[in-house]
């Protein structure tokens, strides 16, 4: 089949989980020092934006791959709906890192936490683009040559939260620090695929 009604899940899925992120920010009840409550409150902002960051460049590098794609089999539905189960789940350990950042032992399983769903999500995604490497026939011919490339971004996307992970047992606040970097690395960096598919558009009209 085609990747019309796949890539509308998707888009609906991001969506939830972006409007969900929001929903955990503070809003205190009969303060009676309403702006230091709020800026007593900067863990939550700070995870906000962190996840929020991470989940909007992940639709980008998700969107990236699907315009490559231009046919999906069962095997390739399993393994995006695996993405999108953890993907959906971000709004939790969201919600948990800014409620205890500054509890303590606390803060270590609240970013252990964080970590290990970005981790498994990030390796999600790159058994999507394993499976593509696989399976070049469902993928358009002229970013096919971009797909091994696009494997290994997202798997070390999601192997970098390891060591987010295991500082995060001593040092929480500076395994979120590394939670943040990746989301600001793959901010400015940017996957071959859409690039490749839209030269070889260009090409195609030219030649026309």
């Amino acid at each position: 089949m085609g990747p019309g009604r796949l890539n509308a899940l998707i888009d609906g899925v991001f969506a939830i989980a972006l409007t969900l992120l929001v929903l955990d920010l503070p809003r205190p009840a009969g303060s009676s020092g309403l702006a230091h409550d709020l800026l007593r409150e900067w863990p939550a902002y700070v995870a906000y934006l962190v996840s929020f960051v991470t989940v909007g460049i992940l639709w980008i590098e998700h969107h990236g791959m699907m315009s490559a794609v231009r046919q999906i089999s069962r095997r390739f539905l399993e393994r995006t709906l695996l993405f999108l189960l953890l993907l959906s789940i971000i709004p939790w350990p969201t919600a948990i890192a800014s409620a205890y950042a500054r509890h303590g032992s606390q803060a270590s399983a609240a970013v252990v936490l964080y970590g290990t769903v970005m981790m498994l999500m990030g390796l999600s995604f790159s058994f999507s683009w394993r499976y593509l490497a696989g399976h070049p026939e469902l993928v358009a011919e002229p970013a096919r040559g971009a797909v091994p490339a696009g494997t290994w971004r997202a798997l070390l996307g999601g192997l970098a939260y390891l060591p987010a992970i295991v500082i995060g047992l001593f040092l929480p606040i500076v395994s979120f620090g590394i939670d943040a970097a990746i989301a600001a690395y793959f901010a400015v960096s940017k996957s071959e695929v859409p690039g490749l598919i839209h030269r070889a558009a260009e090409e195609t009209m030219g030649a026309a």
